[in-house]
């Protein structure tokens, strides 16, 4: 796991190397293990690096293969990266690393762009040919790991986050109406290749991109989840295949060159992660949970049920308490972590998760992505039995945050757009083909896009704050493409994740299988009072803000005048959401 960075430039001009070197402190802890800066004329790649495969110096990045002719720079983890270093090993290649960064080099001189298809993992890499001066850009299948780019006339430049390529100047920091839209409607998530930042945009999951000298390049999808039923078998059946899916992408996950713990939250996906791996084997593995201060009715932890777990297992648990004297310095340091800016409370969760976490360990695996692989919202029950030709609807009435005339009322006249931009994307999403019913667009969608521009971003986001490496093993391709074909109701079953739950049995107490749906209880954000609001007060009265003037201000007033009562259509506060964006503005000078 590390933070790459690199500029491109078209026709004879030199790179800007000092562009480049402003990036790099912007990844420090991404990469708290060293740093790299590779230059090659029109070319230069910048690396900060966080040891996980490979501790030594051979394994340092920008890595270089001077009798291949290439240079990359990469984050994240190939987990079958021994399983291909045999392979090319077999057909001739020397490797010089005991690194799956050199797998990647070797890979693709191999097989060229279409080495991603044989890679089992989280990656975001740049390959560049000193012969051609052609610069591949590449990103996983889900998206798990980012990659943000901003291109200008003759130049593009590419970093692991949006405050990089600030950091590098030279960027159109005005805000992106459709964007703004994105974030009010499509529950604070901007799809890609949009960011709010107009000059920002970012490599959507699953793409390849081929930069040639001249500046031309094409994109490439190179994976989809198709959600056809190609596969006949009992419930029973399925829930054994998930089973054994899951099993193997949990020992994926376990590669390493450190200790590997498990962020364990109580609830079933976290619950199932720890029991597969001491069925495998894995003795005395390190769990972290969090709780925090109870507020507004609302208990502030799961511990119950993560004490269960680790008490199950036997597992090295680390219950993490967290008081208001540490909750309220911590949203501004969450809020300094964000790419992008990023409405759930979890983040702040996640932040001082990890603060103590690497404390620890380096490397975590997490429970993100089940619900939405295995319809385990409640907005998917709903979409049951929605004829096709009304699906958008239906989903815009149970995931929207408000209808395009509700935002008309509350966007100030100048950041409004007349077209509902939100909606069209969602039905353009919805009329592609592969998704047989309802549920199976919606699925589609929320894993494709939500996925990747919430609870996977906020997780990157939060632990790479402390040189922390997350694996999420329920997006491992394989799982979500056997997810993708099971059907609907087997998937629904049960109040959700009927499949999940069915597999789980026998395995995780009943207890936590069949428990209500919990998620990472942050009440003092949930509830706004004390000094949390007035933080929020601060954010929205700011001399920035009445400048920028996003918000009508009677919408403002109204929302700070009875701060927990205006809620999202999934329950989320409206003030915070108008809060966090303008926190997540002032903090990046925008």
């Amino acid at each position: 796991m590390c933070g790459i960075a690199g500029e491109i430039r078209y026709g004879e001009r030199p790179a800007d190397v000092e562009a480049v070197r402003r990036m790099l402190p912007a990844l420090e802890s991404r990469g708290p293990d060293g740093e790299g800066l590779w230059e090659h004329g029109r070319l230069v790649f910048g690396h900060r690096r966080l040891k996980i495969i490979d501790l030594s110096d051979a394994g340092r990045q920008p890595m270089t293969d001077e009798e291949l002719g290439l240079t990359v720079v990469f984050n994240g983890c190939v987990y079958n990266y021994r399983e291909l270093r045999d392979e090319l090993e077999k057909a001739g290649y020397r490797f010089f690393s005991g690194s799956d960064t050199e797998v990647i080099l070797k890979a693709y001189h191999r097989w060229g762009a279409d080495c991603v298809t044989r890679f089992f993992g989280m990656f975001a890499f740049a390959v560049a040919e000193h012969d051609t001066g052609t610069v591949t850009l590449a990103r996983d299948r889900l998206g798990i790991k980012p990659l943000y780019l901003a291109e200008t006339p003759g130049r593009l430049r590419f970093a692991s986050t949006l405050p990089a390529l600030l950091a590098a100047g030279g960027v159109d920091t005005t805000l992106d109406k459709v964007a703004l839209q994105h974030y009010m409607t499509f529950h604070s998530v901007v799809p890609a290749p949009r960011t709010i930042v107009a000059g920002i945009r970012k490599l959507p999951p699953a793409t390849v991109r081929v930069v040639r000298a001249d500046g031309t390049a094409t994109d490439r999808v190179y994976w989809t989840a198709a959600a056809h039923r190609t596969k006949t078998m009992s419930g029973p059946e399925w829930a054994a295949a998930v089973r054994e899916t899951l099993g193997l992408a949990v020992r994926r996950r376990m590669v390493a060159d450190v200790p590997v713990g498990v962020l364990l939250s109580g609830g079933l996906d976290s619950s199932f992660i720890v029991a597969l791996l001491a069925q495998q084997g894995q003795r005395g593995l390190t769990t972290f949970s969090i709780g925090f201060e109870s507020g507004g009715g609302e208990s502030g932890d799961e511990f119950t049920y993560s004490d269960l777990i680790a008490k199950e297992f036997g597992t090295d648990h680390h219950q993490i308490s967290i008081g208001r004297d540490r909750f309220l310095p911590a949203v501004d340091r969450t809020v300094a972590a964000m790419s992008e800016p990023m409405v759930s409370h979890d983040c702040v969760a996640f932040h001082l998760l990890s603060e103590d976490v690497a404390k620890h360990v380096t490397v975590v695996q997490s429970g993100q992505g089940a619900d939405e692989i295995l319809a385990g919202y409640s907005w998917y029950p709903p979409l049951a039995g929605v004829p096709r030709d009304r699906a958008v609807e239906a989903y815009a009435a149970e995931f929207f945050d408000r209808t395009h005339a509700e935002l008309a009322g509350q966007l100030s006249p100048a950041w409004h757009l007349d077209r509902d931009h939100a909606t069209a994307f969602v039905a353009e999403h919805f009329g592609q083909p592969g998704a047989e019913t309802a549920v199976d667009a919606a699925l589609r969608l929320d894993s494709q896009v939500m996925l990747v521009d919430d609870p996977v971003k906020r997780v990157d986001n939060m632990t790479m704050a402390w040189g922390l490496e997350a694996r999420v093993p329920f997006l491992d391709h394989e799982l979500v493409e056997l997810a993708a074909a099971c059907p609907p109701e087997l998937k629904l079953a049960s109040g959700g994740k009927g499949v999940l739950k069915d597999a789980a049995r026998g395995l995780v107490p009943d207890e936590v299988i069949d428990r209500t749906k919990g998620y990472f209880p942050v009440p003092g954000i949930r509830h706004l009072e004390g000094p949390m609001l007035a933080k929020v007060r601060d954010a929205l009265h700011a001399p920035e803000a009445r400048a920028r003037g996003l918000f009508r201000p009677e919408y403002v007033a109204a929302l700070l005048a009875d701060p927990n009562t205006p809620r999202t259509t999934l329950g989320a506060n409206q003030l915070w959401q108008l809060a966090l964006l303008e926190m997540w503005l002032q903090d990046k000078k925008l």
